[in-house]
C-alpha cells in the first residue's frame, strides 16, 4: 500500500516539474499564433503593411442626359371596321383582301333595285311638274292666274325634289365605300349574304403614318410636349427609329399615375407594321459641364450617401448630394470636385485613412 502511495506522488512530481519546464513554450506559440491573426487581419483591412488594391476614377467635366424609358404600342393613324348604314342583301363586293384601295373607292353593295324604281318614278314626276311650274309662272306673269295657284305649284316641285334628295341618300347607304386611302383586311362576309348595320364587312387601316403610344410618370408632365422627340426600337430591328411628339393626354391615370403620350412616326415605305411592342426612349435634358461618378460607387447609408476618395496614398471618406440619376452613372451635386479620384472597387473593405494601392485608373468619359 505504501509503495502505491508512493508511485503515485512520484508520477505527480514528474508532471509538475513538466508543465513548469513546458509553460513558458506554450506562452510562446500562443502569441505566435494571435501575432499571426493581427497581421492576418491588417492585411484585409488595408493596413500600413498590406495596402488594399482598388480602382480609381479620376473626375472630369461632363455632360449627362437625363432619359425616360418606357414600353409602347405601334397603332395604325386611323382604323375602322367598317359596315353599312342601311340592311339589305350584299350583291357585290368589289375589294381584294389584303389590298390598298383609295379614298371613296366603292367597297361593296347592297341590292337598291327598289330603291332606284321609286327614284325613276319621282324624277318622271318631278319633269310633268316643272312643266307645269314653268306654264304657271307665264300665266302668272300676265296675270291670268292669281299666286295662289302658282305658290301651290311650285311647293309641289319643291316637295319632289327633296323626297328625291332623300332617295338618292338611301340608295348611296347601300355602298360601302373608302372613308381613307389604306389598306383592306379580311372581308367577314359573301356575296348573297344579308347584311345589316352591325355585321361588319371589312377593316381598313391606314399605316402611313404610324403612331407610338407609350406613358411617362407623372412628374414628368411639364417636361413632354407636341413636337418633343423620341427614339424607339423593336424586337428583331437592327436600327433605332425617330419620332415626334404629337399628342399629351391631359389627365394622369389614376392607377398607375402615368400620362399617356403619342408620337408620330411617317413610315413612309410602310415597313413597321400595327401592334408591334416598341421599347422608348425621350431625352428630357442635358446637364453640362458636372459631375458624375459610376453607381457602384456610391454607398448608401442611413445619414445619406457617401464615397471613397484616393489621398496621398489613403482612402478617405466623403459624404455627397446626389442629383440626376440614369442607367449606370449618378450625378454628384456637392462633395466632390473635378480632379478627385474616386475609388470603385473593393468598397467592402475600405475604410476611413486606410492604405489603398491604385491598380487602374480611369477617366470619367460619360456624355
Amino acid at each position: 500500500m505504501k509503495k502505491s502511495i508512493r508511485l503515485i506522488l512520484t508520477v505527480i512530481t514528474i508532471l509538475v516539474l513538466a508543465g513548469i519546464i513546458a509553460l513558458p513554450k506554450i506562452k510562446k506559440a500562443f502569441k505566435s499564433g494571435d501575432e499571426g491573426k493581427l497581421r492576418a487581419s491588417t492585411m484585409m483591412r488595408g493596413g500600413a503593411g498590406q495596402p488594399t488594391f482598388a480602382s480609381g476614377y479620376v473626375i472630369v467635366p461632363t455632360n449627362m442626359n437625363e432619359l425616360i424609358y418606357s414600353t409602347g404600342s405601334l397603332i395604325p393613324d386611323e382604323e375602322v371596321d367598317l359596315s353599312f348604314e342601311t340592311s339589305g342583301k350584299v350583291v357585290g363586293i368589289y375589294f381584294s383582301e389584303g389590298r390598298r384601295v383609295k379614298n371613296g373607292d366603292l367597297l361593296a353593295k347592297i341590292n337598291d333595285k327598289p330603291l332606284q324604281a321609286q327614284l325613276l318614278k319621282l324624277q318622271a314626276q318631278k319633269k310633268l311638274t316643272e312643266e307645269r311650274e314653268f306654264r304657271q309662272r307665264q300665266l302668272l306673269d300676265r296675270d291670268a292666274i292669281s299666286r295662289e295657284s302658282y305658290d301651290q305649284v311650285a311647293t309641289e316641285l319643291q316637295s319632289l325634289e327633296a323626297d328625291i334628295q332623300l332617295l338618292e341618300a338611301r340608295i348611296d347607304e347601300t355602298e360601302l365605300r373608302a372613308p381613307f386611302d389604306g389598306i383592306v383586311g379580311l372581308r367577314m362576309i359573301s356575296e348573297g349574304a344579308y347584311a345589316t348595320t352591325q355585321t361588319k364587312i371589312v377593316r381598313l387601316v391606314k399605316i402611313s403614318p404610324l403612331k407610338i403610344e407609350f406613358s411617362i410618370p407623372e412628374r414628368y408632365a411639364g417636361e413632354v410636349s407636341p413636337g418633343f422627340p423620341i427614339s424607339f426600337v423593336l424586337d428583331g430591328e437592327p436600327k433605332a427609329f425617330t419620332a415626334n411628339v404629337y399628342a399629351v393626354d391631359p389627365k394622369v391615370d389614376i392607377d398607375t399615375r402615368t400620362i399617356t403620350v403619342r408620337a408620330m412616326y411617317p413610315n413612309n415605305n410602310e415597313e413597321l407594321k400595327p401592334g408591334r411592342f416598341a421599347s422608348v426612349r425621350a431625352r428630357l435634358s442635358q446637364i453640362e459641364n458636372t459631375i458624375s461618378i459610376p453607381t457602384q460607387a456610391v454607398i448608401p447609408e442611413m445619414e445619406g450617401e457617401k464615397v471613397f476618395v484616393y489621398r496621398k496614398g489613403r482612402a478617405e471618406e466623403i459624404r455627397i448630394k446626389i442629383g440626376l440619376r440614369t442607367e449606370s452613372h449618378i450625378q454628384v451635386r456637392e462633395g466632390l470636385q473635378f480632379g478627385d479620384t474616386l475609388l470603385t472597387t473593393a468598397i467592402l473593405q475600405l475604410r476611413q485613412g486606410i492604405s489603398v494601392q491604385l491598380d487602374t485608373l480611369v477617366t470619367n468619359q460619360i456624355q
